[in-house]
């Protein structure tokens, strides 16, 4: 069964032209286009530096009612706002069926998110410690070990998941792992929105690769990206790649 908790988000308001967001092509054109469908329940946002992944991803997390630097709808805790507007000028079209969990990873803020946690075993209230149902003392583990631990048992199942590049917390093989346990989590009903670099992560089955690019937001196929060329071409012949990157003639 397809679960599409956001079937599509419309851009509702009016873009600021006194801000970065005016000089974004991909959030121009959504401006202009007014709708995105997802047509998938795993969606990946890649494309460049600055094509707008991250900030779109991160509107789409407030407007859906989460912490903007990453957790679950309940965190509320801020070390420095630094979102964009944009969230307040788009609208999420839900879908009949309404997520009993969610949660916004973000890879960038991951150490806000454990500190705030720890915060919550400090506070007397009888119960477990709330750090036991993320898989312990997640400042006690490395970056990667604590990103898969929330993933691992924190992400319930019928849930709406918004990763923001977890191949920057994890090794190529963790990132296998993490494919599986997204595999998993969709089969149980879940629906993820995943802004990425890693051609490991984008070959997930079954999923849709929006690509962001100055000519606007459309859907790519997994080996036409140029994160899959790229990539293939370097490790078919690294040292041919490396001669070329290094010579004088290299630009």
């Amino acid at each position: 069964m397809t679960v599409k908790y956001i079937e599509s988000l419309k851009f509702t308001g009016k873009l600021p032209e006194n801000t970065y967001l005016s000089g974004i092509p991909s959030i121009k054109w959504l401006s202009e286009e007014k709708e995105l469908i997802f047509n998938s329940d795993i969606t990946f946002f890649v494309g460049e530096n600055g094509a707008g992944k991250s900030t779109l991803l991160e509107a789409i997390a407030l407007a859906a009612g989460f912490n903007p630097e990453g957790g679950s709808r309940n965190f509320s805790f801020s070390t420095r706002d630094t979102h964009s507007e944009l969230y307040g000028n788009i609208t999420l079209s839900r879908g009949y069926m309404r997520p009993k969990d969610g949660f916004f990873l973000r890879a960038e803020s991951l150490y806000n998110s454990a500190t705030y946690i720890e915060r919550l075993d400090e506070i007397p209230c009888g119960a477990p410690f709330v750090s036991d149902s993320y898989g312990g003392a997640l400042h006690e583990e490395s970056h990667g070990e604590s990103f898969l631990a929330i993933v691992k048992k924190r992400f319930f199942g019928r849930g709406l998941y918004i990763l923001d590049e977890p191949e920057a917390a994890l090794s190529p093989l963790r990132l296998l792992t993490l494919m599986r346990l997204i595999g998993d989590l969709a089969k149980n009903d879940s629906q993820f929105i995943i802004a990425t670099h890693s051609p490991i992560l984008m070959a997930m089955p079954d999923s849709e690769i929006l690509l962001f690019s100055d000519g606007g937001i459309r859907p790519i196929p997994y080996r036409q990206t140029e994160h899959y060329q790229i990539t293939k071409r370097f490790l078919d012949d690294p040292e041919k790649n490396l001669a070329m990157i290094f010579s004088d003639n290299a630009d």
